[in-house]
């Protein structure tokens, strides 16, 4: 009987406590940014930036990224453009230098981390402020002017590009349905004062504020950022700076968030201070991206602990979680459509992202540069 009461008071702290972390928190986090929300002052005056891409083998996206920028509202002659090809083996240099009338300017490293090829843009940037975009995501016109204005108000030290990714299929609408929902956890993380990061494909930043990189930074859209918050500067998202891409595949987004979660195990070796009172935000980082590492090992005592509780609860709670994860598995098995499907892709999606966040802990065993995996999107005809 004590074993089964402790077993029950175990459940309800674990189902609680993710509970919390998935819902609680997000929650408490929009209501605390409803009512201490911290307005922007903008001004849409554009001034010099330094418009850095780091690209490895991009050959396929680097034309339609750079005709984007080009084609941007933002005044030519205050853009300075670099395409700095970390490496690459295909036609990505060839297609940088055809747009060197246009004002593109190219440099070449050698192969090495996307750190590196980060680092030695900003070497070669003159402008007092920066811009950094991934290869992939094509950019709205307004989106320069719209990080630029931004930095009329003398507390933002970093401003983030608001991320839009088109619908595919059943399975990539989960993906990107995870994305929005943490997106907004990020919108209400910026009004209440900052994001604990930015979100890489577009982000802007002071110069004077950028710290060099080690070459093995998993998450150069965390690290770089987190310079400019623990010198007291704001971290936010302009949600009118948009940007689009394709979803990705359950696949891709399981070896994208290995390497996102083993990030954050490694930012906070190099953040310690995210640990710490110095942190403003020490809260929010518990409850949001350390309770995530957790979430994984708590779904699993769930699972374990409701062996142990009465009948007929153990059966009831079992059940109910031997139906999710199979319906996880069979997911896996292809041809599978909806209603099935409707069912299966969710419980799929929930699953990876946990096994993920798992997974998360070989960045204590391996290299962080073999966590490096090229992203693949699921491109339609809409």
């Amino acid at each position: 009987m004590v074993m089964m009461d402790s077993a029950v008071i175990a459940f309800v702290a674990l189902c609680a406590a993710a509970l919390y972390i998935l819902a609680g928190y997000p929650l408490l986090l929009a209501w605390r940014a409803r009512r201490n929300a911290k307005p922007v002052k903008k001004d849409l005056k554009p001034q010099p930036v330094s418009i850095i891409l780091a690209v490895r083998d991009g050959e396929k996206f680097l034309s339609p990224k750079l005709d984007s920028i080009l084609q941007s509202d933002y005044p030519r002659e205050l853009m300075e453009i670099i395409v700095v090809s970390n490496g690459s083996s295909d036609g990505t240099c060839s297609v940088a230098a055809s747009y060197a009338s246009r004002g593109v300017r190219l440099v070449e490293v050698n192969r090495g981390a996307k750190p590196d090829a980060i680092n030695e843009g900003v070497r070669q940037a003159t402008a007092n402020i920066l811009i950094f975009t991934d290869v992939r995501q094509i950019l709205d016109p307004s989106s320069i002017g719209r990080l630029v204005a931004c930095f009329a108000d003398p507390t933002v030290g970093v401003v983030s590009g608001f991320l839009v990714i088109h619908r595919a299929g059943i399975e990539e609408d989960n993906v990107s349905l995870y994305w929005r929902y943490e997106r907004w956890v990020r919108s209400n993380l910026s009004s209440l004062d900052s994001m604990l990061g930015a979100t890489g494909a577009l982000y802007a930043m002071r110069r004077e504020l950028f710290l060099p990189m080690p070459s093995d930074t998993l998450l150069d859209d965390v690290f770089v950022p987190l310079a400019a918050f623990f010198t007291g500067y704001r971290l936010i998202l302009e949600e009118n700076a948009r940007l689009f891409d394709y979803a990705t595949t359950a696949n891709t987004e399981f070896r994208r968030k290995v390497r996102t979660l083993a990030g954050n195990y490694q930012i906070m070796q190099q953040y310690p201070a995210l640990l710490t009172t110095r942190n403003r935000l020490l809260f929010d980082f518990i409850s949001y991206k350390f309770a995530r590492l957790l979430l994984p090992w708590i779904v699993l005592a769930i699972l374990a602990v409701s062996f142990f509780l009465p009948r007929p609860w153990a059966e009831i709670f079992i059940a109910i979680q031997a139906v999710f994860y199979g319906l996880a598995a069979l997911d896996l098995v292809t041809g599978l459509r909806s209603p099935l499907k409707r069912l299966s892709s969710p419980a799929r999606t929930v699953a990876s992202l946990l096994a993920a966040s798992a997974c998360a802990i070989v960045i204590f065993f391996v290299p962080a540069n073999r966590l490096w995996k090229p992203t693949q999107t699921v491109v339609t005809g809409d």
